[in-house]
This record gives structure tokens, sequence and C-alpha cells, in this order.
């Protein structure tokens, strides 16, 4: 366990750090990632395994609670990993985030602080913690540079969470600057894939977007037992599948889900509505949680905190590095892309009662360019990529409850 230091210059602390860093990582270094459940944190774990990695650990929420400070710093203590990439977060959409505010900014803020203290009294060499885009002022301009971090108000929808993840960057970039670590930043755009957060009401907008498209097609199609096993495998409100025809109707009429009236279930039905919230108009950014995987583990590997330090700064801040694609699109061409994916042949009608979020939200990742590192994975692939696994899913065996609010992943 590391012992406390006092502080010394900058310049000696920084100096050389990246070289050692490098070559004291290699295949056999212990990696932890924490989250390694969710939708990047499956993802990193394969890429880790794509690069050779050979002795990577991950825990369940049930086996550890990260928000529990003495718990975490005992699993510290006795894997002592070399390198940890902090994945573990509350997450949901708009309705979560806005609803559950106090949850939102307690447990990632507890998660943030318990890990990368004990990361650095345990002499962790790297640490990788993944933050968010929403942490950028709401009225950003765009596309949003690092140094636009706390220039405006931010987004009051989501502002507890983004305020954690703040926390988290600032966290990493203090203990640097204090006792010498190697703790990078990075915020990813909006990501989707695998494994994601396909809750109707709780999750993030392409994931549930998708979902409520799909089972508009199996409505469509007069597919009741799809419907059916789509509510098996991820129940919402408590229902999962095994209702009456009547009660499942009901509840995907809730979910903006419906078709005309008079018809029976089992008939064709070309005239099925699936509604989107909000006026389609705000632009997103939306990167496959692969192609935020390799970024990940790029990072990992071959970025220290002394190569996103100006030279010659007496100041250091916004050493975070931004992750995306730089490609953006609107939520009505998103819809009408996931509608294509889908094979739905309905109708998607924007709900203009409901929130649009921020305008735009778009990312100048011309940082993570430079270090060498762009993305592979087109939105049209990566869409069928999660379709196609999303489908595959529902045969699963067993049922996957998600929770109806956000979640801890």
């Amino acid at each position: 366990m590391r012992k406390l230091v006092e502080p010394v210059p900058i310049a000696v602390r920084l100096s050389g750090a990246s070289r050692i860093v490098k070559q004291m990582l290699n295949k056999d270094s212990k990696v932890y990632v924490a989250g390694h459940l969710g939708l990047v944190g499956t993802a990193i774990t394969e890429a880790l395994k794509r690069k050779g990695y050979t002795n990577i650990i991950g825990r369940s929420f049930a086996e550890l609670d990260l928000r529990r400070q003495e718990d975490t710093e005992a699993f510290f203590a006795a894997e002592k990993p070399d390198a940890v990439i902090l994945a573990a977060a509350k997450v949901g959409g708009i309705m979560a985030n806005n609803t559950l505010r106090a949850e939102f900014i307690y447990e990632n803020l507890m998660i943030e602080a318990n890990v990368i203290h004990a990361a650095y009294l345990h002499g962790v060499k790297k640490l990788v913690f993944l933050g968010s885009s929403c942490i950028y002022p709401r009225d950003c301009p765009q596309p949003m540079k690092e140094e636009h971090l706390l220039t405006s108000p931010l987004e009051y929808t989501n502002e507890p969470y983004a305020i954690a993840k703040i926390a988290g960057l600032k966290m990493c970039e203090a203990y640097n600057l204090r006792y010498g670590t190697d703790f990078i930043a990075v915020m990813p755009t909006n990501l989707y894939g695998p494994n994601d957060n396909f809750n109707l009401t709780g999750g993030h907008v392409m994931p549930s977007l998708m979902r409520r498209i799909h089972l508009g097609k199996l409505l469509e199609n007069g597919d009741f037992s799809g419907i059916r096993a789509d509510l098996k495998r991820r129940p919402v409100d408590g229902f999962d599948g095994s209702e009456t025809e009547e009660v499942i109707m009901g509840l995907l009429e809730k979910q903006g889900i419906r078709r005309s009236e008079g018809l029976r279930v089992g008939e064709s039905q070309s005239q099925v509505q699936v509604a989107v919230w909000g006026t389609g108009r705000p632009l997103r950014e939306f990167m496959y949680s692969g192609d935020m995987a390799d970024a990940t583990v790029y990072i990992m590997e071959k970025i220290s905190f002394r190569d996103l330090v100006p030279a010659g700064a007496t100041e250091i801040r916004n050493t975070h590095i931004n992750i995306g694609t730089g490609e953006e699109i609107t939520i009505k061409d998103l819809s009408l892309l996931l509608k294509e994916t889908t094979g739905f042949g309905g109708e998607l009608v924007f709900d203009t009662g409901k929130p649009d979020g921020t305008p735009r939200k778009f990312l100048d990742s011309s940082k993570l360019h430079g270090l060498g590192f762009r993305h592979g994975t087109s939105l049209r692939d990566g869409a069928k990529k999660m379709y196609d696994w999303y489908c595959d899913d529902i045969k699963a065996i067993g049922s996957s409850e998600v929770g109806n609010q956000g979640r801890l992943v």
C-alpha cells in the first residue's frame, strides 16, 4: 500500500512517467474491469482478450458493491491489480436521470471515489476512468472540446450524473498531480451495442428506440408469441409476457406502440404506429461499444497522463480525452435507420410532448485522433450488429430482468 507523499514540482512528477508505465504493463498484467457485465465492460473485456491479455478480472455487483469503501479497499488489497478500467456506473436515460437525481449523484460519486482512491493506495500502475459527454454545458459550442468543460450551466435533466462524472475526471487529474499516478479520464459519446440497456423507459435513446420499433414490427406481423418472448426476456413494469393479450396490448399502448382498431391478434397490420420521444430534431453522435472498447485499450497501452499535459503549463486542467466518431445524426434519421434495420413497415410518430434533451451533442475528438486512434464501425453496421445480437439474445434460455429506471453496471 502506498504511503501519503509530500507534493513535489509538477515537472519532476511528470518526467518519464509515460515511458515507465509502458514498460511495466504486459499481457500478463492483472487488469481489473470494473463494470465488466455492462455495455462497455463486456466490450472492453473482449477487446483485452483479442489483444492477448490473459489475466483479466471482474466482479458482479452481487459479489462486490463498489459503493462501499471498506469492501472496495479489501478487494484491491487482495487482488492487487496492475491496471484498472473503471466502467462501473449507475446509468439510464432522460427519465431515469431526471427522476432519480439523488441516486445518480450519490452512487456514481461513491463508486468513483472508492475505486480511484483504492487504486492509488494499492499502487495501480494505470487507470482509465470512463465518463460521459453529458459533462459539457447544455449550450456548449459545437463540436464540444475538452476545454469547454465548466464554462456554463449543464443540462438540467442529467445534471447530478454529469456532476458526478466531472468529479471523477477531476479526481484523476488531482491524484496525478498530487501523487504522480497515471490515471486518465475519457469522455465517450453516446454508446450502443450488445448488452445495452434496452429498457423502454429507463434506457438510452438508441437501444430503447430499437426495442420499441422491434415490438412494433412484431405487432405488425401479428407475432404475439414473439412479443411474449421479448417481455419474458426483459420484463416491462413487472409484466413478463405471461399476462392476457388484452393486458399486454394495454402495456404496448402505454409505451406508444399501437395499431388500428378492429383488427384481431394474428392479422397482418401495416398501420402500426410507434411513438418516438420528442421532435426528432436533436442531433446526436453514436459510437459502437466495440470501437469504444478498442479506444480504451489503446489509451491504456499507449497514452500516459504526461502526454496530455501541455508543455510549460502552470495550471493543469482539461486533460481528459473525448472519445467520439466525428459524425452526427438527427433523432429522426436515426429512427428511420432503425426502422430499416428492424424491417418495421409501420409509421413512426414523434411525440412532441416528451422532452428532447440537449439540442445537440457532438464531441470534438481531434485530441483522440491526434493520439492515433479512429473508430472503425459505421452507424449502419453497428445498428445491424446490435439488432442481430438482440434478436439472438431473446432466444436465450431463462429471463433477464432489467431495472425500470437506471441500473448499476
